[in-house]
């Protein structure tokens, strides 16, 4: 059964079409990389799937079922950590507060995801003592922590020192072996290409 279904998307902006027609299927356990050049919908099309914007026509379905936020987690490409929050704080909060957990089990569960992501020790730290990688170990720690069915990423090399996307391919893949799904928006082509399953194309619509 396919975990992720967009059938015939479409999203306009003051009339102007920014995506038509988009159409995928994204099964338990893959990843997808969406490439194409600034200006093409990427991240548009990644805030529909995740539930920030609303698409104009089309629909999204997670195990057939029509689309339930609570499914999708995503890692912003400039991170969006709390800066008065530290590291630990800023990965229990939503846990805490959304789905009610208490604090040892909050604590708990952040303190596995931040080991499993090699950043055991860092709990106190406070994200201005974080560099750009350590901060988006953070970023996919909270995001793990709501306990997504699929995790959405917007560029997560573009704010990273290029000898550091091998490190980023190797924990996204070691996170596939746990079972998750995963929707990944690019510009690097090797990137993508190394770790998908599948690769959508997608190109501004002013390019016919």
């Amino acid at each position: 059964m396919a975990m992720l279904e967009v059938k015939n998307l479409c999203k306009e902006f003051n009339g102007r079409p920014i995506l038509k027609g988009i159409s995928f299927t994204l099964k338990d356990g893959e990843i997808m990389t969406i490439v194409g050049p600034s200006g093409a919908g990427k991240t548009t099309l990644l805030r529909i799937i995740a539930g920030l914007e609303t698409q104009n026509s089309g629909e999204i379905l997670i195990d057939n079922k029509k689309y339930d936020r609570g499914k999708v987690g995503v890692v912003f490409q400039d991170f969006n950590l709390f800066p008065n929050l530290s590291v630990l704080q800023n990965v229990t909060l939503a846990p805490r507060l959304v789905l009610k957990e208490s604090d040892t089990e909050a604590d708990q569960n952040a303190k596995d995801w931040l080991e499993k992501l090699q950043m055991h020790g860092h709990e106190n730290q406070y994200p201005f003592q974080l560099s750009g990688g350590q901060k988006q170990r953070v970023a996919i720690a909270r995001a793990l922590a709501m306990k997504p069915k699929i995790l959405c990423y917007d560029e997560p090399t573009s704010a990273l020192d290029p000898n550091l996307r091998q490190e980023v391919e190797k924990m996204i893949l070691n996170l596939k072996k746990t079972g998750l799904t995963q929707l990944i928006i690019t510009h690097d082509l090797t990137f993508a290409k190394n770790v998908a399953d599948q690769v959508l194309k997608i190109k501004p619509l002013n390019e016919g």
